[in-house]
């Protein structure tokens, strides 16, 4: 069994894509983010960057002790091997999936993600222009990445779907709140109106977990608790003893 520590946002939602369209079984553990179970000790044993999502495979491939991945390319890389799916097995195609990956998490998701970040934030903040225009237009330039790599080929890596595609659709859903318009990218388009159509893509996007943050509940200082250890984190201390002597 695959137990996901997962909530649902674009970096959980690429991972549950490609469980089902392996049609893999698998357990979500809810890792509520925003109350900040991702700091919680028992999450750190397998994800020492606090962040979701992270898998467990209880019948890891060569067998014994469950294997713990964390990071969402990294999950989809161990599940592609484990499966033997959705990643070609000769070294030209595997590589050309694999920078794709490594595109994706090293640019669309980081740089979408803090577009989103400073078009949320309160004005009490200060003048966000430069980082809302900065980060919208990275943001547009991605989506011109992507509709020239798909201007001659179905997917990003050729003929076949691969966990390119996978990782890197999720954070093309929220295309309005990014502030684009996604017809000014007609290669683009098709591809994304292709792959909303695929029902293992319906059913990854669709999973979901109880969110027991109700805001309106919580007084001024749980607020601010909460929004202090959630934001501007800084290095968390290594224990005192039973390290390595240096």
């Amino acid at each position: 069994m695959l137990d996901l520590h997962f909530w649902p946002t674009p970096n959980g939602k690429k991972v549950t894509i490609q469980l089902e369209e392996c049609e893999l079984p698998y357990n979500v553990v809810p890792c509520n983010i925003g109350m900040g179970d991702q700091f919680k000790e028992e999450f750190l044993q397998i994800c020492p960057n606090n962040r979701m999502p992270a898998l467990v495979d209880h019948d890891p491939m060569g067998g014994g002790d469950p294997v713990s991945v964390f990071e969402s390319g990294a999950i989809m890389l161990y599940l592609a091997e484990k499966t033997g799916r959705f990643m070609p097995s000769d070294a030209r195609g595997k590589y050309n999936v694999i920078q794709w990956v490594m595109w994706q998490m090293a640019n669309q998701g980081p740089k979408s993600g803090e577009c989103g970040h400073f078009k949320r934030l309160q004005e009490d903040k200060g003048d966000q222009t430069y980082a809302i225009t900065r980060f919208t237009d990275e943001v547009n330039r991605f989506y011109g990445v992507l509709n020239n790599q798909l201007y001659n080929r179905r997917y990003l890596c050729g003929d076949e779907y691969t966990i390119a595609d996978m990782i890197s659709y999720p954070w093309t859903v929220g295309w309005q709140g990014q502030g684009q318009d996604i017809t000014e990218f007609k290669y683009f388009k098709r591809w994304f109106d292709e792959l909303s159509e695929r029902p293992g893509v319906q059913r990854g996007m669709s999973v979901a977990v109880d969110n027991p943050i109700d805001a309106s509940k919580m007084s001024k200082e749980e607020i601010a608790k909460l929004v202090s250890r959630l934001y501007n984190q800084r290095a968390r201390p290594a224990p005192e003893t039973g390290g390595l002597e240096i």
